[in-house]
């Protein structure tokens, strides 16, 4: 059966706009005929109604649905218990793919987060710094599938004495002629840390780019005042600027937090889980699609959700003192 998608799309452009105008002309129908004191608080719930609806389709009832199944078996139809759980926890495999998110975890939060600092500090030293900015935050533009591709060939490995094509090994076999060419992504103890450079690579620019905002809103008064009173650039950095900025390093760091716990693209692009470099996304993609195995992958998707949650959490609370504070 043929399916017109042009025709399904047009429908669609016009039938939801009349759907919403209906609803809420019949909206404020019903307000208007109800007593004033109940209108006032019914109109709001009347009109996020659709909102709410929309939500708890879409994200409530999908990640209920996804806890419930991860208690059953790999056909989702009998009842396991914690064994999925219990699997995860236990298992060699996933116990270095959980070895592998806290290796992502540290580091790519460390050092993004050291990185962004130190160019948000040296670029608001020079003259030029909107288009250094500009440069180190277009990794950003890059889709994570384009960067896997990207650095797959820059770590592209050729035996020792052949012409290295890749830029890494190039550049490396340049500035040092005695280096042994490294297959980064086939060699264990390089591929995970290769992969990671990827990932700072591409979000050095983003926590670059908040911290940078967060260090022009320290006053320069109170920094020529300290310098004034004798303090050096290092003990303005320790004493001034970073308890001033730590409010703004949680929001970054929070943030990265939760995108390298769901960091996926990278190394599916790149290794695609093998060689002992497979993430929590990863493996659950591999469960749930190659293994067919749905109890395992919810149970996955379930321990990424509440790794993630109070992370999230943290980053709400903050950004509420910091509206209640203004």
């Amino acid at each position: 059966m043929h399916v017109n998608y042009f025709l399904i799309a047009i429908l669609a452009i016009g039938i939801i706009p009349v759907f919403i105008w209906s609803y809420l002309v019949v909206t404020e129908l019903v307000v208007s005929r109800t007593p004033r004191k109940i209108s006032g608080s019914l109109r709001p719930w009347l009109w996020l109604l659709p909102a709410l609806s929309l939500l708890v389709v879409f994200l409530v009832y999908p990640a209920a649905n996804t806890v419930y199944l991860s208690f059953l078996d790999a056909k989702s139809a009998n009842f396991v218990g914690f064994a999925n759980y219990l699997y995860i926890f236990t298992d060699a495999n996933m116990l270095v793919v959980l070895r592998n998110n806290v290796l992502w975890l540290v580091l790519f939060t460390l050092f993004c987060l050291f990185f962004g600092l130190l160019i948000a500090l040296l670029a608001d030293r020079v003259r030029y710094e909107s288009v250094a900015k500009a440069f180190i935050f277009l990794p950003m533009a890059i889709s994570f599938v384009a960067a896997g591709v990207i650095w797959k060939f820059m770590y592209e490995y050729r035996p020792a004495g052949s012409p290295q094509i890749g830029t890494v090994n190039a550049v490396l076999s340049v500035i040092n002629p005695a280096f042994e060419p490294k297959a980064w992504l086939f060699d264990r103890s390089t591929n995970n840390i290769a992969l990671i450079v990827v990932g700072i690579w591409m979000w050095t620019g983003f926590a670059m780019v908040i911290l940078s905002a967060g260090l022009k809103g320290i006053s320069e008064d109170l920094l020529e005042a300290a310098r004034m009173d004798g303090a050096g650039e290092f003990t303005i950095f320790i004493k001034i600027i970073l308890p001033l900025l730590l409010p703004t390093i949680t929001v970054v760091a929070t943030t990265l937090i939760i995108n390298v716990l769901k960091v996926f693209d990278i190394v599916y692009v790149m290794t695609n889980g093998n060689l002992g470099t497979e993430v929590i996304a990863n493996r659950m993609y591999k469960e749930m699609f190659n293994y067919r195995n749905y109890g395992r992958a919810s149970a996955i998707a379930t321990l990424l959700l509440v790794a993630i949650i109070p992370v999230m959490v943290i980053n709400i609370k903050r950004f509420n003192a910091e509206g209640s504070h203004e």
